[in-house]
């Protein structure tokens, strides 16, 4: 009798662990069947709330979600350059980039090419190497050589970035920085071999007063360059080598020595992006401030005098339609979305998704101006 029980507490002890086993493994899938189960019913609420959020865009002059495209990619005379250039002819790029009007829209063609030859140079070496004092050619080489020394840092925090890709940053900038001298030999006249340093200043840490002498050097010959001045924020932030009130000083004095027209004001719109998302206040009460309020007016005013054709009023309405939404204006924000057409820009394309950021902020604006008009 005795063997018998001590047989069957034997069996009990080796069985316990199969079936605190099974157990343990009933309970994890209940556990996962009740996850998917809350997941389902959180994705079928989150898409009622996007059905009732949902407007007919052609109602309100707006073209659908899948229509949009988002800005910078090339258009079709850029991207035919590119394609020549990837299959060696560097030729069409070389004409399109010189083509450009003004020294800002020459700036503006250069990054499709730049950004190529960080890619692969091996055109741009032929195109050196066929007129080796072609000032074009040497500035697409020295922003070629910023984009790559920024894609070799990634985009990552400081803290995330390994020893080696900072070496690796470093010492491309200190190339990118000799070749800028180089291409502003070749064309003294020209701002934008000094523009292109502003990036090489932020990376390789330019103090204040050596970056204002970089500065004057730029607006002697182009004082409302448009791409320089966006650069030049990123500097003057607090995330790069200066604090807010630098950043808004620089933005202000260069808005106030601007002509009507310029386009420069939506850059304080940009700054107070900055601000805010660095602050963690990015938040309609934010937008809503008499500050943002008066910049916005003063952009308004600077669409209204600027020329149709500038290539920066897209960038403006874009601004405009973002910071108009955040602060409740929705009527005037509506007829930013309408006059924008099929384009996303930014800021909306610095989201991880601009094309639903775009569409849901425009919901927002749409809805907010039919209740004001009712």
């Amino acid at each position: 009798m005795i063997g018998i029980i001590v047989f069957a507490v034997i069996g009990l002890v080796l069985l316990f662990p199969v079936v605190m086993t099974r157990l343990a493994k009933r309970k994890t899938a209940q556990v996962e069947q009740a996850r998917a189960t809350i997941a389902r019913h959180r994705a079928r609420l989150a898409e009622e709330e996007r059905a009732k959020n949902t407007i007919v865009p052609a109602d309100h002059g707006l073209l659908l979600g899948k229509d949009l495209v988002v800005f910078g990619d090339p258009g079709p005379e850029e991207a035919a350059a590119l394609d020549a250039a990837k299959a060696g002819d560097w030729r069409p790029i070389a004409a399109y980039i010189r083509a450009g009007a003004t020294h800002d829209v020459r700036g503006r063609r250069l990054y499709g090419a730049a950004s190529l030859a960080a890619e692969d140079d091996t055109w741009l070496r032929a195109w050196r190497a066929e007129d080796p004092q072609d000032p074009t050619a040497a500035l697409v080489n020295a922003n070629a050589l910023v984009f790559l020394a920024w894609n070799i840092r990634s985009s990552a925090r400081a803290s995330e970035v390994s020893r080696e890709q900072f070496d690796g940053f470093h010492r491309v900038l200190a190339q990118a920085e000799d070749a800028c001298a180089e291409a502003a030999a070749l064309a003294p006249e020209d701002p934008n071999p000094w523009s292109a340093r502003i990036p090489v200043a932020m990376g390789l840490g330019y103090p204040n007063d050596r970056f204002r002498e970089l500065w004057a050097e730029l607006t002697a010959r182009d004082p409302h360059n448009w791409g320089a001045h966006d650069r030049a924020l990123q500097y003057w932030c607090q995330k790069w080598r200066g604090s807010h009130e630098l950043m808004h000083g620089f933005i202000d004095g260069a808005i106030a020595a601007a002509p009507a027209g310029s386009l420069l004001t939506p850059l304080k719109l940009s700054a107070f992006w900055e601000q805010f998302v660095r602050d963690g206040r990015n938040t309609p009460a934010s937008w809503q401030s008499p500050e943002v309020g008066a910049a916005l007016d003063a952009t308004l005013a600077d669409l209204a005098a600027a020329d149709p054709e500038n290539i920066r009023v897209t960038f403006t309405r874009g601004w405009l339609a973002y910071a108009l939404t955040k602060a409740g204006r929705h009527t005037e924000a509506l007829a930013q979305y309408q006059a924008l057409g099929p384009v996303i820009p930014p800021p909306f394309n610095g989201f991880n998704d601009p094309r639903q950021a775009f569409v849901d902020l425009r919901i927002d604006a749409v809805r907010g101006a039919v209740a004001a008009a009712s």
